[in-house]
């Protein structure tokens, strides 16, 4: 087959379009694979009123597994065993699958309807900054949950670990054999 100019550059634009959807393929993964959508746990809530930076934690009552914590957004909040109720093990490619709920500097987290605020804390990430905690555990929304109300991540072993939505006595939410 004798190649034209035309198909020469035809051919290139091609190869330069696949290279170019792989690249932002590649960027997609890096960056988590859409960690910063509408569940995950570091976008925070700004108050008109003072004017801060506001994260809440609240409980609500989520069909399959009752009353479970969740983000601002209505979004699961879930735990990762291997954490042992202490500091976050779940970073790099776990951390984008499950981004924790981070605590941007000067930023404060709000007990809202449902959620002891006494349970409330953080603790450092592994890449800088804080991670909230309730109960001591690291908070984790899960990019599976593509709505507010989901909780697909309940009860699965993935990355390394089994993951639960949490109650608001701070409990894993950790069925019977």
């Amino acid at each position: 087959m004798r190649l034209t100019p035309r198909t020469r550059v035809a051919g290139c634009l091609a190869r330069r379009l696949t290279v170019a959807a792989l690249a932002v393929i590649a960027l997609l993964l890096a960056s988590g694979c859409g960690s910063s959508s509408p569940g995950a746990g570091s976008s925070p809530t700004k108050t008109a009123a003072r004017g801060g930076t506001k994260i809440t934690i609240k409980s609500e009552s989520l069909r399959g597994v009752g009353k479970v914590l969740v983000n601002a957004k209505g979004y699961a909040l879930y735990m990762f065993e291997p954490d042992h109720h202490r500091s976050v093990t779940c970073s790099g490619v776990c951390a984008g699958t499950w981004p924790p709920v981070m605590l941007p500097s000067g930023a404060s987290v709000v007990a809202g309807q449902g959620v002891n605020a006494s349970l409330i804390g953080s603790d450092p990430g592994p890449s800088g900054g804080r991670v909230v905690t309730y109960d001591g555990w690291p908070l984790y929304t899960y990019t599976g949950d593509v709505q507010p109300g989901q909780a697909t991540g309940q009860d699965i072993d993935l990355n390394g670990g089994d993951w639960y939505v949490l109650r608001p006595s701070g409990a894993p939410l950790i069925p019977t054999p």
